[in-house]
């Protein structure tokens, strides 16, 4: 742990979410001790600092006036190279990660202190600044349940099968909701991270374009389009191919579906159509 001492803080113009400049400037300044510092005000968005020099703080303030956001993921570029980074907590900083660690790595922290949650990025002295640059992708989230449990992260993964009441809500509130086959899963030791390949699917919700349409062959009988993607999860969860079909739900991070609820679908339909009838049901699922 680092006592932050900051005797010049510089303002720098950004836009809401993301931000991008050169530490070259700074370097040329008469007071070679400022700060740059960034305020940025959006739930997501992305620092690139090309060319780093002395420090960098990133402040994340977003403009909400009643979510109360209490988690923060970064996840560093893969060419990040320059700079080590701490998390700025009470007027010192923690070490997060250091200047060639391992980079497409999340790392999630608590940021539900009195004060904005900060960034600072702190430039090693190098000689040769060809190819040096740091950057890295952000997202405040709005409770610890919803992040995926990488790297330095302080929230515990969860392996367990959802229950009913869980399975039920899963469709209402997730990121995505996929109905497909599992094609295929691949194991990642260094991420400690499972891979799950779901093809033959149907896409019910997704936030963003995590799966993708596959239009089926012109002239092929029985040839039809489809979706296809994949999904991430926890290697300690042990997920394995299985036959059948699954209903899979979850949330996305930085572009990547993560693994919550995914039961078997007639599973799911046989408890989806109880709950209609008691009436129990949070929201409306197609039934097909």
């Amino acid at each position: 742990m680092y006592v932050l001492f900051l005797c010049w803080l510089s303002p720098s113009a950004a836009d809401l979410c993301n931000w991008s400049g050169s530490g070259l400037a700074r370097e040329a300044e008469a007071n070679s001790r400022t700060v740059q510092q960034v305020r940025l005000r959006c739930t997501e968005g992305s620092v690139e600092w090309v060319y780093p020099g002395q420090a960098l703080r990133v402040v994340l303030e977003p403009n909400l006036s009643s979510a109360r956001h209490t988690t923060v993921c970064i996840k560093p570029f893969r060419s990040f190279n320059g700079a080590s980074v701490y998390i700025e907590r009470a007027g010192e900083l923690d070490l997060l990660m250091t200047d060639g660690g391992r980079p497409e790595q999340v790392f999630c922290f608590p940021a539900d202190g009195p004060q904005k949650p900060a960034i600072f990025l702190l430039a090693n002295p190098q000689r040769d600044i060809s190819q040096r640059a740091v950057g890295f992708r952000y997202e405040l989230l709005g409770n610890q349940t919803t992040a995926p449990n990488l790297g330095r992260s302080v929230l515990q993964g969860d392996c367990r099968p959802c229950n009913d009441t869980e399975l039920l809500l899963a469709i209402c509130s997730s990121d995505f909701v996929v109905r497909g086959s599992i094609r295929n899963v691949s194991h990642n030791a260094e991420r400690q991270t499972s891979l799950v390949e779901v093809s033959d699917g149907r896409v019910y919700r997704q936030r963003s374009g995590v799966f993708e349409r596959h239009t089926g062959t012109i002239g092929v009988p029985g040839s039809s389009s489809s979706w296809h993607g994949h999904i991430h999860t926890l290697l300690q969860c042990h997920v394995k191919p299985g036959g059948g079909e699954f209903l899979f739900t979850g949330t996305e991070h930085f572009g990547e579906a993560w693994l919550g609820c995914a039961p078997r679908y007639k599973d799911f339909m046989s408890l989806y159509q109880s709950a209609w009838v008691a009436r129990q049901n949070p929201c409306e699922f197609p039934l097909d």
